[in-house]
């Protein structure tokens, strides 16, 4: 019985994808921090489908419980077929803050556990063969403060490790979403109704279309065709329009965003995710 391991995979994004893969009859690890959503989606997924559901309570931006979550992915007795780094939350502290505390701890759980994490699942994943999916944003392509960044490098990350795994069976993807309906917003305090109704995307609809791409090896997923053209757009215009586009978008925040990892990506927050 295959096995994949999602982070944040307890609501958003993370729950689409355990409901996905338990669907087509996967085993699942959920890591998130939650203990009490853990063990009611693992209920959940048991009921719908009959598979197996382990749980690891952690905290990403704690280094011992990374630690943790590598162990599992490297036990050789257990072996994982997929892997996806999914959780993440919304940073809406400006470049210039004074204090830099919720950017480090952005940096420990979007950089440093993706990096950590990815690395375990390639190295142990060489030769057998597996997955790993990556949940960026297409605020990769945007200038959106500290948020933008960090997908910027989960996004350079995943293509340079899909160049040194390339030969080996695996393969890295790269998902950029663009707005995504998941509660995500009501926790960072992003407003749904600064953005037309055409832009928000079902959770299971990038689930799907990411699943796809992967299973095509495919190294960047930009799920949907309209935010296929969008990044196109991005990537192609003038980057003083860029800036300037990046700036409507921040400002569509709130001033009440706090980080909320454990949930995971509903991305391209009109924030900072």
């Amino acid at each position: 019985m295959a096995t994949a391991l999602i982070t944040g995979g307890t609501s958003g994004i993370g729950a689409a994808f355990a409901r996905q893969f338990a669907a087509k009859g996967f085993d699942l690890v959920l890591v998130a921090r939650n203990e009490a959503r853990l063990e009611a989606m693992a209920a959940e997924l048991y009921a719908a489908s009959g598979i197996h559901v382990e749980t690891i309570t952690a905290d990403l931006a704690d280094r011992a419980d990374v630690a943790r979550v590598v162990a599992r992915i490297e036990d050789a007795a257990r072996p994982l077929e997929v892997l996806v780094n999914n959780a993440g939350f919304g940073l809406g502290a400006p470049l210039t803050s004074t204090g830099t505390s919720q950017h480090e701890h952005a940096f420990e759980v979007m950089c440093r556990a993706v990096l950590v994490l990815g690395g375990a699942a390639g190295r142990t994943m060489k030769g057998r063969g597996g997955r790993i999916i990556n949940i960026s944003s297409l605020q990769t392509y945007l200038a959106t403060g500290s948020y933008g960044a960090i997908k910027a490098w989960v996004t350079a990350f995943s293509e340079g490790l899909s160049v040194e795994l390339r030969g080996t069976g695996v393969t890295v993807t790269a998902v950029l979403p663009g707005w995504v309906r998941t509660e995500w917003h009501e926790r960072s305090g992003v407003r749904r109704s600064s953005l037309p109704a055409f832009l928000w995307t079902e959770p299971e609809t990038v689930v799907r279309i990411a699943l796809r791409d992967a299973e095509r090896g495919r190294v960047i997923s930009i799920p949907t065709l309209r935010y296929r053209v969008l990044g196109w757009f991005a990537r192609h215009l003038p980057r003083p329009v860029i800036h300037w586009v990046s700036s409507k978008i921040s400002s569509s925040r709130t001033d009440t965003a706090r980080p909320a990892q454990g949930s995971e990506h509903s991305d391209m927050k009109a924030e900072n995710q």
